[in-house]
């Protein structure tokens, strides 16, 4: 199984998130979608590790505080296990500006606003409920074109 990870910068307003910043990918898998910052973790990294160093190396910022907020596998329809597993996680708490890379280039959106339909298909059954704190294990399940087949969304109190 291949390991990701996914971060997303956020602002609140009284204890809400009103802001996020979600990343234009310039190049590679995802190109032309809207996503957070975060990659494949090193031999030896941790999934926290390598969605501080992704962020950095994709938004230039540095990460001072961060919590998961879901933790996702993903599979095609061909496939009989899961092909990959992907860690989300929110920070509230940064150092530096958001800057744009030879990966991607970011933005602010508010809330109200995200982009869902230039972003991955699942990000829409998942991400409103994890700006609004709630977390999440899912499974969702592609054709070989990109196209989201079905999914499975549960809350849990925490994560292993």
């Amino acid at each position: 199984m291949k390991n990701y990870t996914l971060i997303f910068l956020v602002k609140k307003d009284e204890n809400k998130i009103t802001e996020i910043c979600l990343a234009m990918k310039k190049r590679g898998l995802g190109v032309d979608k809207w996503n957070g910052a975060g990659g494949k973790p090193n031999e030896g990294e941790s999934f926290e590790e390598c969605a501080i160093r992704e962020t950095k190396e994709e938004i230039g910022v540095d990460i001072i505080s961060m919590h998961q907020i879901s933790e996702m596998y993903f599979k095609t329809e061909d496939s009989s296990d899961w092909t990959e597993r992907v860690k989300a996680y929110i920070c509230e708490k940064w150092e530096g500006d958001v800057s744009e890379s030879e990966e991607m280039k970011p933005k602010w959106f508010k809330v109200s606003d995200i982009p869902y339909s230039n972003m991955w298909p699942e990000a829409k059954t998942w991400l409103p409920k994890a700006l609004e704190g709630k977390l999440q294990e899912c499974s969702f399940i592609y054709d070989n074109s990109d196209k989201l087949l079905s999914f499975d969304i549960k809350e849990v109190n925490s994560f292993l």
